[in-house]
């Protein structure tokens, strides 16, 4: 299945086997650095799990679509799908975690999941787990990128996942530090493989030209749809206005014509033309040409889409690879793919379908004079 609810049974069914593996291949380090009884093991297995099926709860209409039109704080950041997913915890959530009558809770409250999510935590033996939520090697990647490369009918997102899990385990803290997530060297080549999936499944399939168009008129729909442009902030007043914007109320409301022009040319298909675009990685001469491009065709740019965001960083934190002789090194000085694996800083830039082919044109023009 390819929903969100089936995703999320994946991310707790993933992240279980992940916990399981880490608590028998390193129970010294768990006994020794963090203190873990049988108890302690037990109880915090149930904590994972609940905070991984919620992770997502709170994603607003489309996903991460929905994200730029989440409102700001007081200290002008931007709120993050995470922070509704913890005030959902906290309130709608409270009785049904605190009061489940089946399988034993180990006496969890809302607030102990809801911080998990927030990573704000106090116990240091908590927030070790919550790599498995939120890191490199997380859970939710894992799940995601094989379903949706499945349901998408590509290979890029392929790994060797049961490799993965069954060569993960906690590195020793180093200086008096907190151990952290890492893996085996046996399983390195499975690191390596789950990187360039993401790698490979965002310049293919996450940031494909029609995708990316689509996203862009999401974003303009759910702004001409949401009083104001933006989402409710997710306190106990506004909480429940923001749960009512969910994919069946927005697809309902395109059904009935609204969402203006963006929900227009979704309905009908009529989307945004992909006009010019810089390699994926772009030098500084790429992106000067990128100016004069964006300066030439004035109005003709309907939208500029720049990737911006680097799906590998070969310093903290990357995965750390244990070595037979318990020797550590990140996961970049085992592997030279990833070692020269550099951010995708591509921008697409759109037309109007009725203007597309002459911003296409003048392109052409700019480049030959370039």
């Amino acid at each position: 299945m390819h929903t969100r609810f089936e995703h999320s049974l994946g991310v707790m069914h993933t992240a279980t086997l992940l916990y399981d593996a880490i608590r028998q291949n390193s129970r010294e380090v768990l006994e020794s650095e963090l203190a873990y009884n049988e108890d302690g093991l037990k109880r915090d297995r149930q904590l994972v799990r609940l905070a991984a099926l919620l992770h997502d709860v709170g994603h607003g209409p489309f996903s991460h679509a929905a994200e730029e039109l989440l409102p700001t704080r007081d200290d002008d950041t931007r709120y993050k799908h995470e922070d509704y997913s913890a005030a959902i915890v906290r309130t709608k959530l409270r009785s049904a975690i605190e009061d489940h009558p089946l399988s034993p809770n180990y006496d969890f409250k809302a607030e102990d999941v809801a911080s998990f999510l927030e990573g704000s935590a106090k116990a240091k033996q908590t927030l070790f787990w919550r790599d498995l939520i939120d890191g490199q090697m997380d859970a939710d990647r894992m799940d995601y990128l094989l379903r949706d490369s499945y349901h998408a009918g590509v290979q890029y997102g392929r790994f060797d996942l049961q490799r993965v899990i069954h060569t993960m385990q906690a590195i020793p803290g180093r200086d008096g530090g907190a151990p952290r997530l890492g893996i085996g060297e046996g399983g390195f080549h499975g690191a390596e493989a789950l990187v360039l999936a993401r790698y490979f499944m965002f310049t293919q399939v996450y940031f494909h030209k029609t995708r990316v168009a689509c996203d862009v008129h999401l974003r303009g729909t759910l702004k001409e749809l949401l009083p104001g442009g933006i989402f409710p902030k997710p306190s106990d007043a506004d909480l429940d206005q923001y749960l009512t914007w969910d994919d069946w109320r927005v697809l309902g409301l395109l059904s009935d014509g609204k969402g203006g022009e963006h929900g227009q040319r979704l309905t009908s298909r009529d989307l945004f033309r992909r006009i010019y675009h810089t390699p994926e990685v772009s030098t500084l001469q790429d992106l000067d040409c990128l100016r004069k491009i964006r300066d030439e065709l004035g109005d003709l740019v309907a939208a500029e889409e720049p990737a911006s965001k680097s799906w590998y960083k070969t310093g903290t934190p990357d995965i750390p690879v244990v070595s037979e002789r318990k020797e550590i090194a990140p996961l970049s000085k085992h592997s030279s793919v990833l070692a020269n694996l550099k951010a995708n800083n591509q921008v697409q830039v759109y037309a109007k379908p009725e203007n597309a082919e002459r911003a296409r044109n003048k392109v052409n023009e700019i480049l030959r004079k370039i």
